[in-house]
């Protein structure tokens, strides 16, 4: 099983990633920027899960929710920590409170994203096998049509990167078997007795997991504080990742995550008048030449803008911009 470790301070155990490979996540500039910012005060640990990423290929991958709380435990193990925090995102988030149900002695706090108590609720059953049967028999377009559900924001590269991504981490088998435990992994049996501080972060336009499975997540754990998050990138990493982090570091500290969100969250405060002007014509489809044109601007301070836009927001593309732009009505 291959994991690995960057930085230092008491060890937060995160995963759940969706076809996770080591390597190829940390070349993602946005993904390396997440977990490079997590590990600020913290030793992160992530890992692959046996038969996919960097584990053994040939290993079989975990079949249950027992399964998946024995690698977890193993890597714990191995590693010889005793205490730790989990960070458990999507389907993960089912494991990681599994994990710390099992393990209540060990286990200090909790956080879960973008999770949900059972895995029936996603989608109704038709598009639950019509979903793993195009993975299953389609790769390629399956692979495509996970993309448009796991990153709304990303631009058309972006997404065909991210297809060709999840075709190399794992084969058509492999994938449909994961998507299939997505849909089948439930953790509402044991919500009620965990007793590990528990955060559950949750952002409101998610399409992949939708936002009323979190608030669903949340009631069932006895003293959970939930945080609702704008945007509808499903990957953490993406959209307002700064949002995340800091609500999970602050958490984690044993702060105020509500408020560390709201000071991390970007607003159009941080934005001149001439980048709003520039933000909202970026949000209806203009190019830099034709903005440019409208604002009697050179194409190349128009770029500069565009990019200081960018920076400013804690966004990767001018798509994830003009998606911002639309959420906080700066149409």
């Amino acid at each position: 099983m291959a994991w690995s470790s960057h930085g230092s301070g008491p060890p937060l155990l995160v995963g759940g990633w969706w076809c996770s490979h080591l390597a190829l996540d940390w070349k993602d500039d946005l993904f390396r920027r997440f977990a490079t910012d997590l590990a600020a005060g913290h030793r992160v640990i992530r890992y692959d899960r046996p038969g996919s990423g960097l584990s053994d290929r040939a290993a079989p991958t975990p079949q249950s929710r027992e399964e998946e709380v024995g690698v977890l435990s193993g890597l714990v193990d191995s590693i010889g920590l005793s205490r730790f925090s989990l960070l458990g995102a999507s389907s993960g988030a089912v494991v990681s409170a599994a994990c710390a149900a099992a393990l209540p002695d060990r286990v200090e706090r909790l956080v879960l994203y973008g999770g949900y108590a059972d895995g029936a609720d996603i989608a109704p059953p038709s598009a639950r096998d019509a979903m793993v049967d195009v993975v299953l028999r389609h790769w390629g377009l399956g692979s495509r049509v996970l993309a448009d559900v796991f990153m709304p924001g990303a631009s058309a590269q972006q997404r065909a990167n991210f297809a060709r991504f999840q075709r190399h981490s794992a084969t058509p088998q492999q994938a449909a078997a994961e998507l299939l435990m997505v849909y089948e992994l439930r953790a509402r049996d044991v919500l009620g007795s965990l007793t590990a501080p528990t955060l559950v972060l949750h952002r409101r336009g998610d399409r992949a997991i939708p936002l009323a499975l979190g608030q669903d997540l949340a009631a069932a754990i006895r003293g959970s504080t939930f945080l609702e998050l704008d945007g509808d990138e499903h990957f953490p990493w993406r959209g307002d990742s700064r949002a995340v982090v800091e609500a999970t570091r602050s958490f984690l500290a044993g702060g105020d995550p509500t408020l560390a969100a709201v000071a991390a969250t970007p607003s159009s405060a941080e934005l001149t008048v001439r980048e709003v002007e520039v933000l909202r014509l970026v949000a209806h489809g203009n190019t830099d030449r034709q903005i440019a044109e409208r604002l009697s601007l050179s194409a190349h301070t128009v770029h500069r803008h565009v990019s200081n836009i960018r920076t400013k927001l804690g966004v990767s593309s001018r798509s994830a911009a003009a998606a911002w732009a639309a959420q906080h009505d700066h149409l």
